[in-house]
């Protein structure tokens, strides 16, 4: 049975329609680059947050081409560890994903993590663009109204991304009986999931 005229063109204006979301969804995001100490951390943090689609570990902000984990871990070429979060701004936008920024680390303890300690381990926020720039700053002003002492993140522009060996990726989703992850990364996320401010289960990347 032939399907009216107008009905043919109402199919293929919603299946168009179907195929310009999906674009839309595929092609439209947005990358931040951010570091707030150790990066299993933050991965671990980031992946948990729904319209994150990808988060990926490495370096950025050093002089040293192409550095392994083990150059960074001397301090001495200048990078700081840190996570590349591609995102869908129509579902999480970088504002959202700063003022995770400020509650997932300690801004105001300079090159230092809890036990972690180094340059490596700075507070960092590559801007990508004037508009991630203005809004950095912007979001470490209203942050600094929540913290006794002053931010000492770094607002710095975007150069090169350096991913981690491939072991470092979805660290936490991967060994979360280990040490570490049990001791520093675990109890992390467990309060950042009782104050609402990630997923209990990774959205994206995670195992």
């Amino acid at each position: 049975m032939k399907l009216p005229i107008y009905l043919l063109l109402a199919l293929h204006a919603a299946a168009l329609a179907q195929s310009a979301d999906a674009m839309n969804t595929t092609n439209n995001t947005e990358t931040a680059t951010l570091g707030g100490g150790c990066f299993w951390c933050m991965e671990a943090v980031y992946e948990r947050l729904p319209g994150v689609l990808s988060v990926t570990s490495g370096f950025a902000g050093g002089q040293t081409p192409n550095p392994t984990y083990q150059q960074v871990c001397t301090g001495d070429t200048g990078h700081a560890e840190v996570t590349q979060i591609v995102f869908d701004p129509a579902k999480i936008s970088y504002a959202k994903l700063l003022d995770v920024f400020w509650q997932a680390h300690d801004p105001t303890t300079l090159n230092r993590q809890g036990a972690d300690e180094g340059t490596q381990y700075r507070s960092i926020i590559l801007y990508h663009s004037d508009a991630q720039k203005l809004a950095a700053e912007k979001s470490k002003a209203e942050a600094q109204k929540n913290f006794k002492h002053p931010i000492v993140t770094e607002i710095v522009p975007f150069t090169k991304f350096c991913a981690a060996e491939e072991h470092h990726q979805e660290y936490y989703d991967n060994n979360s009986t280990a040490f570490y992850c049990r001791l520093v990364i675990a109890p992390k996320l467990h309060k950042l999931e009782k104050e609402k401010v990630i997923e209990s289960t990774p959205q994206t990347g995670g195992k």
